[in-house]
């Protein structure tokens, strides 16, 4: 169940990151608002599978996913580059998460 938390406070954090590009978009209250609460929740998140898993492996777990979820995020939805070399250490970052959770159960 820790791991399902862990999981969920990469993907707020991956919000966090989309509400940032947001924010450039459009200035207004409400993207701060998103932002805000998306990183909020994450952390909060993250706190939590603290209380269970060693700080080195959630850390990185935890960024690990926002950092690939938001090149992912970039690519899908701000027009980033696609290129192979991109998404093969994309997908790099993804497998090392994996294996963290399986060496860190």
């Amino acid at each position: 169940m820790i791991w399902v938390v862990l999981i969920f406070a990469g993907l707020f954090e991956v919000l966090g990151v989309m509400m940032i590009s947001y924010f450039h978009q459009q200035r207004n209250l409400r993207s701060v608002v998103y932002m805000i609460g998306s990183f909020g929740i994450s952390f909060a998140l993250l706190k939590v599978a603290l209380m269970t898993l060693p700080m080195a492996t959630a850390y990185a777990i935890w960024t690990g996913i926002g950092a690939a979820g938001g090149a992912l995020v970039g690519m899908m939805f701000f027009g980033e580059s696609k290129e192979m070399k991109r998404i093969f250490f994309i997908t790099l970052i993804i497998t090392s998460v994996v294996g963290l959770k399986v060496i860190g159960s």
